[in-house]
């Protein structure tokens, strides 16, 4: 495995775990395009992985997409980030290995959707998850998450765009488990053991049979909603009224 930057992306592998740590604290993890090339490439050539853990460094899991450049982008550019944000969404949920996310702190935007993208999904009790996107008309994780918790909650969650507290996102099926950070050890050491029932092979067609493969609608989704002109300013609006907030 060629080994990515590793100042916005630890990773540890050993004895089939591979755990990547999101490394951009000061930003709470935002999805630069550095860090989402890493993500993918890392995921991409992994080798004899039985399980994966994803979790994200200092006080949050994922804020979603790297807003800081903003200003400097076109619609064009803004395009092509989010369709290799679905593209990281997807090589997650494809993967052919579990993966496990570990969340804490804020996870909005396409940082919930990552989460949302995983096998297992571990909530801190501290966790608050949000998905603003449809604010600014943006259909990125729609499918896999009206999968995962059925239409009319996803509907709830997507027009109200509200923040869920992890007991929330427990109930919902957002969240698989809440658990403290001090306990996240030994339920990554129970998934684990759940893995190495399979043999690799097994494991990897089962993932692959039981997968919402919706890969093709859902780039599909991005590339209408996002191409749509104006999508620059209705992101701008939108961060201008969370700031006003």
């Amino acid at each position: 495995m060629t080994s990515p930057d590793d100042t916005i992306l630890e990773v540890e592998q050993h004895d089939g775990l591979l755990q990547l740590r999101l490394n951009r604290p000061d930003s709470a993890n935002a999805l630069s395009p550095d860090l989402v090339e890493a993500l993918i490439q890392t995921i991409a050539q992994a080798q004899e992985t039985r399980l994966c853990v994803l979790r994200g460094a200092g006080r949050h899991f994922c804020s979603g997409f790297d807003l800081a450049d903003l200003e400097n982008l076109s619609d064009g550019d803004l395009l092509w980030r989010f369709l290799r944000i679905e593209t990281l969404l997807q090589a997650v949920h494809h993967a052919p290995f579990p993966v496990v996310a570990l969340g804490h702190g804020q996870m909005v935007g396409a940082g919930a959707d990552l989460f949302a993208a995983c096998w297992r999904r571990v909530a801190a009790p501290d966790a608050r998850l949000r998905m603003p996107g449809w604010n600014f008309e943006l259909a990125l994780g729609t499918r896999r998450l009206l999968h995962l918790i059925g239409q009319d909650a996803a509907r709830d969650l997507l027009i109200d765009t509200k923040v869920l507290s992890a007991e929330a996102s427990l109930a919902c099926g957002l969240a698989t488990e809440i658990a403290p950070q001090e306990e996240w050890s030994a339920l990554v050491d129970e998934f684990r053991q759940r893995c190495s029932a399979l043999s690799p092979l097994a494991l990897t067609q089962m993932l692959d049979l039981t997968s919402n493969d919706s890969r093709a609608e859902d780039i599909a989704a991005i590339v209408t909603t996002a191409g749509r002109p104006g999508l620059k300013d209705r992101i701008m609006a939108y961060r201008e009224r969370m700031r006003s907030r």
